[in-house]
């Protein structure tokens, strides 16, 4: 799985959650719970839906390492590639 196929998936939880985010105005590189408004249950949320629909187990020790999109992309991918 490559870098586009995990963000696109990754975004489609994130529009489950909170469907009135427009992607498009996501910057990579910037917090997303930030640029998302969510609050810790939505963000919680999050990191449940990729555990579920994406099979990956997401210690609490490394919830504060996934603060943008390119951070998740980057721990989800050799997860998934696995």
């Amino acid at each position: 799985m490559n870098d586009d196929d995990v963000r696109r998936q990754l975004l489609a939880i994130i529009r489950s959650i909170a469907p009135e985010i427009d992607e498009s105005e996501l910057v990579s590189g910037q917090p997303l719970r930030e640029q998302m408004e969510l609050d810790s249950m939505d963000w919680l949320k999050v990191v449940l839906g990729v555990h579920e629909k994406m099979h990956v187990d997401i210690p609490e020790a490394h919830y504060g390492k996934l603060r943008t999109l390119d951070d998740w992309v980057a721990y989800l991918r050799p997860k998934l590639a696995a």
